[in-house]
């Protein structure tokens, strides 16, 4: 498989709410997960929730990067993918430490297929996909 990218999703829970309600922190997270990665940043817009909640989504030269908080349950979900240069391990756990996760569980995709591979048509199939992602609990 030619890999053309990595796509780390991420579920975060146990963070204080005080952080996760907050856009300024928000903001300064996801800026500095795009320098831990070594990203270069295109555009950015941070958006608050009423009554609470914060979403972030970065457009970088490398792909995205993304996070949507729940603080009420103390939650927030990430999305970085990149392609070609720079480390979305880094950044990721950049955002892990800003926001005060204790409990964590995060998934890797390899982007990109052979070009002789086809899709499966039906969901069981998938399974057959197993060895092009991996996933790991904290």
């Amino acid at each position: 498989m030619k890999k053309l990218g990595t796509h780390l999703v991420i579920d975060a829970w146990q963070c204080p709410a005080d952080l996760l309600n907050d856009p300024e922190r928000i903001r300064r997270a996801v800026l500095d997960a795009i320098t831990a990665g070594g990203a270069t940043l295109i555009d950015f817009c941070v958006h608050q929730f009423s009554p609470h909640g914060v979403t972030a989504t970065a457009t970088l030269a490398e792909s995205h990067i993304a996070i949507h908080t729940w603080p009420e349950y103390g939650y927030f979900a990430a999305d970085v993918f990149f392609c070609g240069s720079g480390n979305p391990q880094l950044a990721l756990e950049c955002l892990e430490v800003a926001l005060q996760a204790k409990q964590i569980k995060q998934r890797e995709f390899k982007r990109g297929f052979e070009p002789d591979m086809s899709i499966p048509e039906d969901s069981q199939s998938w399974e057959s996909l197993e060895s092009y992602w991996t996933e790991t609990t904290v």
